[in-house]
Parts: C-alpha cells; structure tokens; sequence
C-alpha cells in the first residue's frame, strides 16, 4: 500500500443502529473515489454514532471523497457530520518510530 499523505476522521451522529444500515451499497461506491487507500469503520458504543478513519494519498482526494460521498450521506441519514482532517507526513516520524505497518523504515 501506498504511504497515505492525509488522514480523515468521521463520525455520523444518527439514530441508527449500526447494524440496521446496508453498508454493501456504500462500500461500493467508496471504491469509486480515487486516492482511498483504506478505510476502517467505527461504530460509538452505545451512541449510534458511525464513521471512519480513511487513510488518502492527497488532500484534494480527500476532500473529494468528503464532498462527494460523506455530505451527501449524512444528508441521507438526516445526521449530524464531524469531519477532521490530519497531516500524514507530518506524523512520519513518529509512526515509523512505532514500526507502523503503513510506513516503512528508510
């Protein structure tokens, strides 16, 4: 995989049980925006809250894929969005010092 250059943090605020939505439709489409290198889905205990932590090759495929498919979704769900992006290489560093599987030694 790719070194991501951008992470993106996500979190849905709806009354919706996370088992309750058909996420096969919606991993599909997430395929579809470029620059997605990884996604894991996050589901709040006891919140009903859902989201994600995305992993992103650029800031504007970030942006893209916040644009494109996380608004629009939270328009769907009728929930509240929270979207906070972080600098990848900023963090380098520190995650190669962890020997994190994402970055490798040099």
């Amino acid at each position: 995989m790719a070194n991501p250059h951008v992470y993106v943090y996500a979190e849905y605020q709806v009354s919706i049980p996370f088992d309750k939505i058909d996420w096969a439709p919606i991993n599909v489409e997430m395929k579809k925006f470029p620059g997605l290198l990884s996604k894991t889905w996050l589901s709040g205990v006891n919140t009903h809250s859902v989201g994600g932590f995305y992993a992103f090759d650029t800031l504007e495929n970030a942006q893209g894929y916040i644009d494109g498919l996380l608004t629009p979704f939270a328009r769907q769900v009728n929930g509240n969005l929270s979207v906070k992006l972080f600098d990848a290489d900023a963090t380098a560093q520190a995650s190669i010092g962890m020997d994190s599987p994402f970055f490798e030694r040099t």
